[in-house]
């Protein structure tokens, strides 16, 4: 099961300062290490790849604007409803339009379907991308129209 982790106010006023903070190791140091300090004041020495540097900046970030993280492994599994709230659309919708029509994967398991985090990643991200797309021929089919001597 994931967690929702909602910031208190506080919270996110930490987590603008230390993401702060680490953002700009990250900037400076090419291969840091963070140290952390236990409530017994005893230090430890932590490396961490990359990746989850940027995870956790990222988290750090949503959390500062006061937003709830919850990092959700990529093989998860999800309901069709939990998919339709995923994608911010009706659980109907979801069926009939993007599952029964292929254009997002999913397996059965007894007459229920489950949906797998990763096909709801790449569909979002195909449909942000053709978003992008249209909203580019608009702006050139506007200019188009506002060139001089097209209506005359």
């Amino acid at each position: 099961m994931t967690e929702v982790i909602l910031p208190t106010e506080q919270e996110s006023l930490l987590a603008r300062q230390s993401g702060e903070q680490l953002a700009a190791l990250v900037l400076r140091e090419a291969n840091a290490d963070i140290y952390l300090h236990s409530a017994a004041d005893r230090e430890e020495t932590l490396a961490l790849p990359k990746p989850v540097v940027s995870i956790l900046l990222g988290a750090l970030k949503s959390m500062a604007d006061g937003n709830g993280v919850t990092i959700t492994p990529v093989t998860k599994e999800f309901t069709t409803q939990k998919a339709a709230d995923f994608l911010m659309v009706s659980r109907p919708f979801l069926i009939a339009e993007l599952l029964d029509k292929g254009k997002i994967p999913y397996r059965q398991v007894g007459n229920r379907r489950r949906i797998r985090y990763a096909d709801l990643l790449r569909y979002r991200q195909e449909e942000e991308q053709e978003i992008a797309r249209r909203s580019q021929v608009m702006l050139e089919l506007m200019e188009e129209t506002e060139n001089p001597g097209l209506y005359k």
